[in-house]
Formats: structure tokens, C-alpha cells, sequence
């Protein structure tokens, strides 16, 4: 699936002001970090990412970006917070993800496929059946996103001709930014981008000159 545009996620939205940097930027959604078992800065409390959710403006697509791995816990959190579609950030079977889907009440639910070698072709096969797309991402011993590495985009692409067979959008993560993310699109033609550490302050907060920077360069990738 090769779209003519190219949607854009800012992920790791711990603020208001953070929010505001997104929106404005013209990002197509934003990320609540909730739920987690790996390092994240960008971690929030169900209350906390509740309150953002809800102060999204329409339009914007709202996902909730957990590593919990049992179905009815991520269910429960996402209709707690608020969300429009789940993204299945854990170290989770094909099989929770299904079961996920299976609750999502009509929400799209993405799985990350975390790409550390060509294996990751495979696991994007294994889980294209039970999600709405695939979220492919780099991850260290610690982190499961927000990593600020680039993996290997070679990889990634034969990933997104793999997923055309199931007819499922791939969302291509992992150590984006503005000066890079126009060629990553050229190279790997992805569906969306997403983008998190990349588009931040040394401090950790979003900076929003660089928010508008990395839409602007997603979206006038493609020819």
C-alpha cells in the first residue's frame, strides 16, 4: 500500500505544549505513552494520558502506545484513556494481538515489529493477519521505542512489499527526523511515519519548530 501522502505520528506527547507543537505541525496523530515495561521519558499515568486524549482537537487520530501484553489490560486501558486506535508496543505473540483486535470495538490496532534482522520479514508476516498495520521500529536491550537509531531500511521495504499481499499498511519508526525521514520515505515507501525523539528538545519535550520540519519533509516525499 503506497499512499501519494504520506501520514505523520508524533509520538511521546507528555504535555500540553507538546500537543500543541503536534497539532500544529499538521501531524495526522499523536501518541500517549501508557502502560510500560522498558525505558520511556515519555511514560504517563492513565489519568495523565486521559486528559491529553481528551484534549486532541477532531481529526487528529488519538493512539494509545502500550507495552502491556495482556489483552484485557490493554482494552481496559485504552477505553480509559480515550483513544482511537491501539498500538501493541510489547513483546507480544501473534495470538494477543488477535485477541486485542478481537476487543478493539472497530479501533485500529497496530503491531510493532521491532527490526533487528531480517527475521523481522517473518514476525510482520505472522502478525499482518490480526492488526490493522504494521508498526516497524527499532528497539535496544532496554527500550522498546524511543530509541533514536535508525534500523535497516532495506529490511523495512521488503517488509512493505511483504504486507501487500495482506493488503496492510506499514508505519516506518525508529530513529526518524527531519533531515532523514525524506529519504527513509524514498527508500522504504512506507504508509506513515512516526516519529518521537527526533522532533524533541535535548530536554525531552517536543520542539516545534522540528515538529513542523519532519511533517513538512514526510509529506513532500513522494513524488
Amino acid at each position: 500500500m503506497r499512499p501519494s501522502t504520506v501520514r505523520t505520528k508524533i509520538c511521546g506527547i507528555r504535555s500540553e505544549a507538546d500537543l500543541r507543537a503536534a497539532v500544529a505541525a499538521g501531524a495526522d496523530a499523536v501518541g500517549f505513552i501508557s502502560g510500560v515495561t522498558h525505558v520511556s521519558e515519555d511514560a504517563l499515568d492513565r489519568r495523565r494520558a486521559a486528559t491529553l486524549a481528551a484534549a486532541t482537537p477532531p481529526f487528529v487520530t488519538r493512539v494509545l502506545v502500550t507495552h502491556l501484553e495482556d489483552p484485557a489490560a490493554i482494552i481496559a486501558l485504552a477505553d480509559r484513556v480515550g483513544v482511537d486506535a491501539i498500538q501493541v508496543h510489547g513483546l507480544v505473540s501473534a495470538d494477543v494481538v488477535a485477541r486485542v483486535h478481537e476487543r478493539a470495538a472497530g479501533r485500529p490496532v497496530l503491531a510493532a515489529v521491532h527490526v533487528t534482522g531480517p527475521e523481522a520479514v517473518g514476525a510482520a508476516r505472522a502478525m499482518a493477519p490480526y492488526c490493522d498495520a504494521v508498526l516497524l521500529d527499532s528497539r535496544t536491550p532496554d527500550r522498546l521505542g524511543g530509541t533514536g537509531r535508525a534500523h535497516d531500511w532495506s529490511i523495512s521495504a521488503t517488509i512493505v512489499g511483504a504486507m501487500a499481499e495482506f493488503d496492510r499498511p506499514v508505519v516506518l519508526a525508529g530513529g526518524l527526523t527531519p533531515a532523514t525521514v525524506a529519504a527513509a520515505v524514498g527508500q522504504v515507501h512506507p504508509y506513515a511515519v512516526d516519529v518521537n525523539s527526533g522532533v524533541e528538545y535535548p530536554g525531552g519535550h517536543k520542539d516545534p519548530a522540528a515538529c513542523d520540519a519532519f511533517v513538512a519533509a514526510a509529506r513532500s516525499a513522494l513524488p
